[in-house]
């Protein structure tokens, strides 16, 4: 199974762009994973739903049925870094093609991704930038293949 983090819009920080790099090629050192950032909306609207409709648009046109879709969602589900480790080791033996993690636009959400979605994902109770998000939740997954393989990155 291949594990990929979609992103809408580009990273505006340097130091971001940075650990983003750093985790994304430790996480290549334990499967196959992609990094892909998707355009923001380019409607010249103000209108948020709109823009979410066309965000969500993009992202329902690139997807399979067999993906496995998680938005990271301030109402998603929280976890431990083992909880996150026990649910991945489910999830890499499931027979889906990809493991899809969305962090989306500044808006957040349209509905129609919501219905599609097979899980959601919470990091914390509190708010963060959907910028600071991509790396956070790369550490996190890069932190949950270290557990799975009994490495001693994460202090137990």
């Amino acid at each position: 199974m291949k594990i990929e983090l979609w992103t809408i819009g580009k990273t505006a920080e340097a130091y971001l762009d940075k650990g983003i790099g750093i985790y994304e090629k430790r996480l290549k050192n334990y499967l196959p994973f992609q990094f892909e950032i998707l355009p923001n909306s380019k409607l010249k609207t103000g209108e948020e739903h709109v823009v979410k409709q066309d965000e969500a648009r993009l992202v329902l046109n690139k997807l399979q049925s067999t993906d496995f879709l998680v938005l990271l969602d301030e109402r998603g589900k929280e976890f431990t870094s083992e909880g996150l480790a026990k649910w991945m080791e489910t999830q890499l033996n499931a027979p889906h093609r990809r493991l899809i993690f969305l962090i989306g636009g500044a808006f957040g959400f349209h509905q129609d991704l919501y219905d599609r979605a097979n899980a959601q994902w919470s990091l914390s109770k509190l708010t963060f930038s959907h910028q600071m998000i991509r790396l956070f939740a790369l550490e996190q997954l890069y932190r949950a293949m270290t557990i799975l393989k009994n490495e001693p990155y994460h202090n137990r």
